[in-house]
This record gives C-alpha cells, structure tokens and sequence, in this order.
C-alpha cells in the first residue's frame, strides 16, 4: 500500500466521520459543516457531533449540531488554523461553549504508517501474531490500551511479546471502520525502555497493511512516551482532533 493511498483513505474516513468531502481537507480555507449520523463513520464515535474541529494541517474542518454553528463559524475565521488547537484561543472557544452547556474536553493527535520508515526492530522477546480467540482472558486493565472492553467485538489482531512465556508487551488493533484499524499498546512497568513497545507496534502495523487496511495511531500531544513510540514504529504526524462534549460529561471525568 502507498503513502498517497494510505493518506487518501485516512481523509476518505475523516470525511465520512465529520459530514464532508475527502477535499475538504486540502483546502487552504476552513468551513463549518452539519454533522450527522453516517453508517460508515468510526464506530466508536457519538453523532451528531456538538462540536468537532479536524485538521491535516493546511486548514480547519468544523464539524457541528446547528446550535453551535454560529460558533465554530467565528471562532475559525478569528485564527489561523494551527492556532485553533492552542491556547490562548482556545479558552475564546470554550467561553463560548460554555453558556450552551459544551466544555472542550478531548484533544488527540492522529498518526499513520510511513511505508517507507515501517521494518522489523530488535526486540530480545519472542513475537507472536495473536487473534481473537488467543486474547479472549487478556480483557485486563495491564492491556485497557491494546484491547478494549466496551467493544470486544471490534479487536481483531494483535501481536503479542513474551518472555520465557509471559506475555509483557501486546499490541491491539480495532476494527473500527470498513478500511481503517486503530492500534493501541501496553508493556508491564518492569519491561519498559526496552523497545518491545515499537517492536510490537511495528509489526502489527505491517500485518494490517498486509490485509489491505490502514493502521492508525492516536496519542495526546503531552503523552510524549506514546508519541516517541509512534515515531519509532514508522508512524508519522497525520491529523489533529479537539472535541467538545456536554458540561456534565466532562465534570464526571474529572471527578477522578
């Protein structure tokens, strides 16, 4: 698979999430779309969305219910578009969410595999190829990032790192749209720094290359181990997300 189908497919998929066109996201001017409920989107995403703000980087796809329009609307006119994911603006953004009971509440950065920068790395544990029926006990919270409770239906590929039979590092991947895989990863504490995490990730990717689906990889900005992991396993910068959710949403997670 090539890096322009690869990159095609991932806006095809955002497009398909937020309401719009795959081009959308080439444009150098940002638009506000209605979002709606669309069979093909990622499954594990709530739609309509209130208000949901995408970039690849050269502008701003605002994604909205129709009460936020207005919104979204002034508020990506107001900035460049790198600077709609940062404060200070965003603390204009979420001003105005707030009378409208919204709080800014998920922030994440998108990545995708380099074919090119994709290879086997040096990894002193055994890998194994692991499949639904090899994880079925494995539902535990040292794996809550590979593998996902609330939809055991969706995970269907993994690759395993063990040492003299332990498994110590796992990466997961989700079926969670028709051409597109997200993969998540989890190594115990002791067996960290040790390069099982990219070892795994890696070559997890390449398998869902090899059955003709992209790998995708999200990590939050500040989460800077996951991102060096991307980085190493081949995977590179793609697109950003921010999300707002209702009020009451938000003050539950942070109730700890």
């Amino acid at each position: 698979m090539t890096r322009e189908k690869i990159w095609n497919i991932a806006r095809r998929q955002s497009a398909a999430d937020l309401n719009c066109a795959a081009e959308d996201f080439l444009k150098t001017e940002s638009l506000v779309v209605l979002s709606e409920k669309k069979p093909d989107a990622r499954k594990y995403l709530e739609l309509p969305f209130s208000c949901q703000l995408v970039s690849y980087g050269s502008n701003v796809v605002a994604s909205v219910s129709p009460p936020y329009r207005e919104i979204a609307e002034r508020y990506i006119r107001a900035y460049p578009a790198v600077n709609c994911f940062e404060t200070p603006h965003l603390n204009a953004l979420s001003e105005a969410l707030a009378p409208l009971g919204q709080k800014l509440c998920f922030m994440a950065e998108y990545f995708l595999p380099e074919p090119d920068a994709l290879r086997d790395l040096p990894c002193a544990c055994e890998l194994r190829l692991l499949h639904p029926a090899d994880f079925r006990e494995l539902y535990l919270p040292q794996w809550s990032n590979a593998l996902c409770e609330k939809r055991k239906e969706l995970d269907v590929l993994g690759v395993g790192a063990y040492a003299e039979g332990e498994l110590v590092g796992f990466a997961g991947c989700s079926a969670d749209c028709a051409d597109m895989w997200q993969i998540g990863v989890d190594v115990l504490p002791s067996w960290r720094r040790q390069g099982i995490a990219a070892a795994v990730t890696s070559r997890l990717a390449r398998e869902i290359l090899d059955r003709d689906k992209v790998p995708f990889y999200c990590a939050a900005w500040s989460n800077l181990p996951s991102v060096r992991n991307a980085l190493h396993s081949g995977f590179r910068p793609a697109w950003v997300e921010l999300t707002a959710k209702p009020a009451a949403f938000v003050d539950k997670l942070n109730e700890g």
